[in-house]
């Protein structure tokens, strides 16, 4: 069950993008994403189960905030999905890894209609950001993508944005790791203009993520060649 409660410092804000927020133990982190957070944008963070306060942190700085019981990156995205309200949506790590300023570059595409999911193809702007193995394991996967779906992407990257009925009409279903290359798998085969814009990559703050180490990567990989096998 996902519930779903509402600041009331953004009750009434008028906005026309809203930006989902996967988020479990990011208390470091979300102060500066927040306020990096664009005029006109909402930020609505999937609260993933986090034990260090980032639920009620998010809400005192006005924040929305989605409880998502259940565990998975794909869950929490798509619970977010369901509490948006905006017609354009973003989707962007809570862990400051990624620079929430640089979204409109990604969202103008698609409000102009020249695109109908823009992702962000992320560079690294030191080496030791993005570990070996997490760039090797991303590189295999987004190589098979292009070469069995002819997706053009070089990227499998957590910031994209897109229509938000579009979106969930893909019906995309993994809950887990293997939720971005399934969307994407999706979106090639409706037809989709995808487009990919390069964003830096920044070191992250606080906690490392699950994919930030090598048996992280290991279980993306594994989540991501699942729904490579499942493509016809």
């Amino acid at each position: 069950m996902v519930t779903e409660r509402q600041s009331p410092t953004i009750s009434g804000a008028v906005h026309t993008v809203d930006v989902v927020l996967p988020c479990l133990d990011e208390a470091a982190a979300l102060p500066w994403v927040l306020e990096r957070i664009p005029v006109g944008y909402r930020a609505i963070i999937a609260d993933n189960g986090s034990t260090d306060g980032s639920a009620e942190l998010a809400r005192a700085l006005g924040a929305q905030v989605v409880d998502v019981p259940m565990r998975g990156y794909g869950a929490a995205v798509h619970a977010g999905l369901l509490a948006a309200r905006a017609p354009v949506v973003c989707v962007c790590d809570a862990d400051a890894s990624l620079d929430p300023t640089e979204l409109p570059r990604l969202v103008a595409p698609v409000a102009a209609g020249e695109a109908d999911l823009v992702v962000g193809r992320r560079r690294a702007v030191r080496r030791e950001v993005w570990p070996l193995h997490a760039r090797t394991g991303n590189a295999i996967v987004a190589h098979q993508l292009r070469r069995r779906g002819g997706v053009p992407v070089r990227d499998i990257g957590p910031m994209r944005a897109a229509r938000r009925e579009a979106l969930l009409a893909l019906g995309v279903v993994d809950r887990r790791f293997g939720y971005p290359l399934e969307l994407l798998a999706r979106a090639a085969a409706a037809d989709w203009r995808i487009a990919e814009v390069d964003v830096a990559y920044l070191p992250r703050r606080g906690r490392s993520k699950v994919t930030g180490t090598a048996l992280g990567t290991a279980r993306a990989v594994r989540d991501m060649s699942a729904v490579l096998r499942s493509m016809p």
